[in-house]
């Protein structure tokens, strides 16, 4: 499958629209159900400060499938992105106060490839702090 954008309409430093995705407890647990990922950091306070976090965590898995979901919605094709990467630099730490979390994503085109390909260098925060490094993902255009 191709993205519904065109590799002759995009330019090196296009921006992708930016997105902010809540996160909260109850998000977690859904996704520890969804993933089988039922590691107490992400649902246990107690136990997370016990092991040296400040508190809850999300998932790095959920964290980077909400970072690329910018990428997807532009795209218009989830099966256009052919390769995704990131490294985790801070956790998304997740309070249990009914509001949660943030995570801030945006996204700009950074190289043109070859095979009507765009490398997209995304960048994720919250609470200030960037919690993907090094995230980038390759897009086949239309």
């Amino acid at each position: 499958m191709t993205a519904k954008i065109a590799y002759d309409e995009v330019e090196v430093g296009t921006e992708l629209p930016a997105q902010t995705f809540p996160v909260t407890r109850a998000t977690l647990v859904q996704y520890a159900g969804a993933s089988g990922d039922f590691n107490p950091i992400h649902w246990n306070e107690k136990f997370a400060v016990e092991v040296g976090l400040p508190d809850v965590i999300a998932h790095g898995m959920f964290t980077m499938a909400e970072a690329v979901r910018v990428v997807t919605d532009w795209a218009g094709d989830p099966a256009a992105v052919v390769e995704y990467g990131v490294r985790f630099t801070k956790p998304v730490v997740v309070p249990n106060d009914g509001a949660g979390a943030l995570i801030e994503v945006s996204a700009k085109v950074a190289a043109k490839l070859d095979d009507r390909q765009v490398r997209v260098d995304i960048t994720a925060t919250s609470a200030g702090q960037k919690v993907l490094g090094m995230s980038r993902a390759v897009v086949r255009l239309a």
